[in-house]
C-alpha cells in the first residue's frame, strides 16, 4: 500500500508539472478554441445543409473520399452536427462551443466566465432548453430532422405531455426554467422585479391618462351653449356677441392672474416631485444592501497549495517507543542522584520526537539547587549531550531533566500542517513551528507576537525554521491577504521565492529583483515600509479604528469609501536574513527604521522576522531586544550567546538539527522544528507561480534618501520625447508621481524618474515630498498648453 501511495504521489506531481508548463497550456488553449470554432461552423452549416446531407450515413464518418457532404466542416462536422442538433439537444447545442471557448481562453489566463459556472449552465441549461423547444415546436414540421429541440427534447417533452398533460407540462417547464435562471444568475431576481414594476406602472399610467381624457371630454360637452333651430338671426347674433364680450372681459381681467397661478402651481408640482424623488432614493438606499467586498475576487480561482506537495519524512513522533532506553535512563538518573544522597519519591518520562523529559519529585527536604548543580554529572552518567535541567517546571511542582533520544525522529512539515491544531486555527497569521516534548503541535500567531527574533549557529536549522514559517503562511493565506518583503544578503537562501513574486512579494517601484540583496536597497525598503506604516495609520485614523483587523472588517462591510483613499490592507511580513551582516555594513541606517517598525507597526499589520547567526550584543542591541519579546534560539556556541538571545542559558545545551527553544515573553518551550526540504519548497512555489497572478508585485511607497531629490541643471534641448505627454498626464490626473508615468506609458522607472525631474525643473510639478505625490502647479490643460507653447519656444 505504501508503495502504491508513493507511486500515486509521483504521478500527481508529474501531472502538475506537465500542466504547469506554459507551452502545454498554449497547445491546449489553441486546441480547445479550435474545437469551439469547428463545432460552431458545423452547427451553423447544419441549418442550410441538413436536408442534403440526410443521405450520408452518419455512423460511417471514415468513408471513401468519393462520398461527399455539403456541411462546411466536412464529414466530421456533419456527423457531430447531426449528433448534437438532430439526435440530442437541437439548437440548444450552441452552448457547447461557448463552454470550449471559456476553457480555451482560461489556458491563456483570460477569464471570460467562471469555468464551474459555465459547466453548470451548459449541462443543465442545455437539457432544460432542449425540452422547452421540444415542447413548443415538437417535430411535426420535420425541421432539422427532430425539430428545434432535438431528439432528446422531443422525447422528454412527449413523455411529459402524456404524463402531465400539456398544461401541466407547461407549468412544470416554466417552474424549472424560472428556478434555473434565479439560481444561476444572481441579478436575475432584481431584473424580474424591475421589469415587472415598470410594466405594471405603465399600465396604471395609461389607465389614468384614459380616465382623465374621458372626464375632460364630458366637461367640454357640458360647457357648449345650446342653440336651437328656432332662434332667429338677431337673437343668435345677440347671444354670440354677448358671449364673446363676456369671454373677452374675463380674459382681460384674469389673464395675468391665471398665468401667475399656473407658474406657481408648476413650481409647487416640481418641488413636490423632487421631494418624492429624494424620499424614494433614500428608501431605496436603506433597503438596498451591497454585498460584502471580497478581497480575493481578483484572484478568485487561486487555490491554496495541497498537502500532497509535502513529503512525510518521518512519523512525527508517533513511532515506537524504545522502552529499554527509557528504563535504562531512569535507573541511571536515580543512581546518579543517590550517589549524592538525593532521594526521589517519583520519576516519570514523557517521550518526544527528539528529546525525552524525565520528571522527578524529590523527597522532602531536598534542595532544588543541589540537583541543578549535578547537570554535568547526570550528562556523564547517561553519556549524552544536550541535557538540560529545568528546576522547577513551572506549574507542575516537579524537576525536569531533558535527555536526547538515541534515535531522534524527523518532524515533517506535512504532519504539522495537516494537524487539527493548525488546520482549524483561527489565528490571523498562524505559524506551525514544530512539536513539543509531549508531541503536541506548536502553533503561534505572528500577529500577536508581534515580531520574531531568530538566532542560531551555522547549520543548526535556522534557515529551515525560516522556510517552515514562510510555508505555514503560504498554506493559510490568499495572495490578497498577505505580502512578504524578503531581505537576503547571502543571495542564495530565499531565491526560491522569486517564482511567487506577483502573488506574494512586495518591493520598491524602482527595483527589478523582488528578493532584496543590496544593502542600500535594504535601507530604502525599510524606510519605505516606515512610509507605508505612516500611510496606514492615516487610513486607520480616517476610518476611526484602532488596528488593521477592525479596518479591514469595516472596509469589507463597505463602510469605508475607496474614493477617499481607503483600500483593503494586506498583512506585510518582513523577513531579514543575516541581520548581523547588514548591521556591520549599514549600522544605524538599518537599526533606526527596524526599531521604528518594531515599536509602531503592530497595529497596522507589518511584522518583522529577523534572523542572525551571531547573537552578540553589538548585533542584537537593547533597542532591538526591547521590541522583540518573541525569540527563537537554535543551538548556539556559548552560554553568553544564549543569554543574549533568550536572557537565560539553555540554547548552548541544544543538540542541533532543528532542536530549538522559543520564548514568547514568558517561559522557555523546547521544540523540534518542522523539517521542509528544498524540493518541497520548489513544488510549492511552482504550484503557486503556475496560477493566475497580479500584473506586478505589491508596490511599496517611493522612498528617496535625503538629498536625493535635489536635481541639477536640466538640458531641455535633450528633453525626453514623452515630456509633453507626461506633463498633460500629471495635470489631467493632478498627481505628480513617477509610478503614474511609469504605469501609463509602460516605461522603466529610471526613465520615468528623469521625466519627473524635467517636469520639476520646468516648474510643472513641485519638489519631492516624501510619501506624498508631488504637487501639480497647473490646474487645467488649457493653461498648461499656453505655458508649454511659450516654454518650448524659449528653450
Amino acid at each position: 500500500m505504501a508503495k502504491k501511495v508513493k507511486t500515486n504521489k509521483k504521478v500527481n506531481k508529474k501531472n502538475r508539472k506537465f500542466l504547469a508548463d506554459e507551452r502545454i497550456k498554449i497547445i491546449l488553449g489553441v486546441t480547445t478554441i479550435f474545437i469551439a470554432a469547428f463545432l460552431t461552423l458545423a452547427f451553423i452549416s447544419y441549418f442550410f445543409t441538413w436536408k442534403v446531407d440526410q443521405s450520408f450515413q452518419f455512423s460511417k464518418v471514415i468513408s471513401p473520399a468519393e462520398v461527399s457532404v455539403e456541411n462546411w466542416s466536412g464529414k466530421a462536422g456533419a456527423h457531430f452536427a447531426n449528433l448534437f442538433i438532430n439526435k440530442w439537444f437541437g439548437i440548444a447545442s450552441f452552448t457547447f462551443p461557448f463552454l470550449f471557448i471559456v476553457i480555451g481562453f482560461r489556458f491563456f489566463k483570460i477569464k471570460i466566465y467562471p469555468i464551474r459556472k459555465a459547466f453548470k449552465i451548459t449541462i443543465i441549461g442545455t437539457i432544460i432548453l432542449s425540452v422547452i423547444l421540444g415542447y413548443l415546436f415538437g417535430n411535426s414540421s420535420g425541421y432539422l430532422g427532430s425539430g428545434l429541440g432535438g431528439g432528446h427534447g422531443y422525447v422528454i417533452a412527449h413523455w411529459l405531455n402524456s404524463f402531465l398533460g400539456k398544461i401541466g407540462t407547461a407549468f412544470l417547464l416554466f417552474l424549472v426554467f424560472s428556478s434555473f435562471i434565479l439560481l444561476s444568475f444572481k441579478k436575475s431576481y432584481d431584473w424580474i422585479i424591475k421589469i415587472s414594476s415598470k410594466l405594471f406602472k405603465k399600465e396604471y399610467t395609461e389607465f389614468e391618462d384614459q380616465s382623465g381624457k374621458d372626464q375632460e371630454s364630458v366637461h367640454e360637452t357640458n360647457l357648449e351653449p345650446e342653440i336651437t333651430e328656432e332662434t332667429d338671426d338677431d337673437n343668435l347674433m345677440f347671444i354670440t356677441n354677448r358671449i364673446d364680450a363676456q369671454d373677452a372681459t374675463e380674459e382681460n381681467k384674469t389673464g395675468f392672474e391665471k398665468k401667475k397661478n399656473q407658474e406657481e402651481e408648476k413650481d409647487i408640482e416640481l418641488t413636490i416631485e423632487e421631494k418624492h424623488k429624494e424620499e424614494k432614493l433614500n428608501s431605496k438606499l436603506k433597503n438596498y444592501q451591497l454585498e460584502d467586498y471580497d478581497p480575493t475576487l481578483e484572484l478568485s480561482n487561486y487555490n491554496l497549495p495541497p498537502l500532497d506537495l509535502l513529503e512525510d519524512h518521518g512519523q512525527g513522533g508517533n513511532g515506537e517507543i524504545d522502552k529499554e532506553e527509557i528504563i535504562a535512563n531512569k535507573n541511571r538518573i536515580v543512581e546518579t542522584l543517590a550517589n549524592y544522597k538525593i532521594q526521589i519519591d517519583k520519576i516519570k518520562a514523557t517521550v518526544g520526537p527528539t528529546v525525552t523529559l524525565y520528571e522527578i519529585i524529590p523527597a522532602p527536604g531536598v534542595r532544588i539547587s543541589k540537583i541543578k548543580n549535578l547537570e554535568d554529572d547526570i550528562a556523564l552518567s547517561l553519556a549524552a549531550l544536550g541535557i538540560r535541567i529545568i528546576a522547577p517546571i513551572p506549574g507542575r511542582g516537579t524537576i525536569g531533566i531533558e535527555v536526547p533520544n538515541r534515535k531522534p525522529e524527523i518532524v515533517s512539515m506535512r504532519s504539522i500542517l495537516e494537524s487539527k491544531v493548525f488546520s482549524e486555527s483561527k489565528y490571523d497569521l498562524a505559524i506551525g513551528l514544530g512539536k513539543t516534548i509531549s508531541n503536541d503541535t506548536y502553533v503561534i500567531d505572528l500577529a500577536k507576537m508581534p515580531h520574531l527574533l531568530v538566532a542560531g549557529a551555522t547549520g543548526q536549522g535556522k534557515s529551515v525554521g525560516l522556510n517552515a514559517i514562510i510555508a505555514s503562511l503560504l498554506y493559510k493565506k490568499h495572495p490578497s491577504q498577505l505580502k512578504f518583503v524578503m531581505v537576503d544578503p547571502k543571495k542564495v537562501e530565499l531565491t526560491l521565492y522569486t517564482k511567487i513574486e506577483k502573488h506574494f512579494l512586495a518591493k520598491l517601484p524602482d527595483t527589478e529583483e523582488s528578493i532584496i540583496t543590496d544593502t542600500q536597497k535594504v535601507v530604502n525598503t525599510l524606510n519605505s515600509l516606515c512610509l507605508e506604516m505612516d500611510n496606514r495609520y492615516d487610513l486607520l485614523k480616517a476610518g476611526h479604528v484602532r488596528n488593521i483587523k477592525e479596518y479591514n472588517a469595516k472596509f469589507i462591510e463597505r463602510k469605508l469609501n475607496p474614493e477617499k483613499g481607503h483600500k483593503y490592507l494586506p498583512y506585510i511580513v518582513v523577513i531579514v536574513d543575516e541581520f548581523a551582516d547588514l548591521i556591520m555594513t549599514a549600522g544605524k541606517e538599518i537599526e533606526g527604521p527596524i526599531a521604528r517598525l518594531a515599536q509602531l507597526a503592530r497595529a497596522i499589520g507589518i511584522h518583522l522576522i529577523i534572523a542572525t547567526q551571531r547573537p552578540s550584543t553589538n548585533i542584537i542591541t537593547g533597542t532591538i531586544k526591547a521590541n522583540f519579546p518573541a525569540r527563537i534560539a537554535f543551538r548556539v556556541s556559548s552560554m553568553i550567546d544564549s543569554r543574549t538571545i533568550l536572557d537565560s542559558p539553555g540554547a548552548n545545551q541544544l543538540i542541533g538539527r532543528g532542536d530549538m527553544l522559543i520564548s514568547t515573553g514568558g517561559d522557555l518551550v523546547r521544540l523540534q522544528c518542522a523539517f521542509i526540504d528544498t524540493p518541497e519548497l520548489d513544488e510549492i512555489t511552482d504550484y503557486i507561480g503556475g496560477q493566475q497572478s497580479y500584473p506586478t508585485a505589491f508596490m511599496l511607497p517611493e522612498y528617496t534618501a535625503e538629498g536625493a531629490d535635489e536635481i541639477g541643471e536640466v538640458d531641455f534641448s535633450k528633453r525626453d520625447a514623452m515630456f509633453e505627454d507626461a506633463a498633460r498626464l500629471v495635470v489631467r490626473h493632478q498627481q505628480g508621481s513617477t509610478s503614474l508615468i511609469q504605469r501609463k506609458f509602460s516605461i522603466g522607472y529610471n526613465r520615468a524618474g528623469r521625466i519627473i525631474d524635467q517636469l520639476e525643473a520646468a516648474n510643472i510639478v513641485g519638489p519631492f515630498e516624501g510619501s506624498k505625490a508631488r504637487q501639480v502647479l497647473f490646474q487645467d490643460e488649457y493653461s498648461l498648453e499656453q505655458y508649454l507653447k511659450d516654454f518650448l519656444e524659449n528653450t
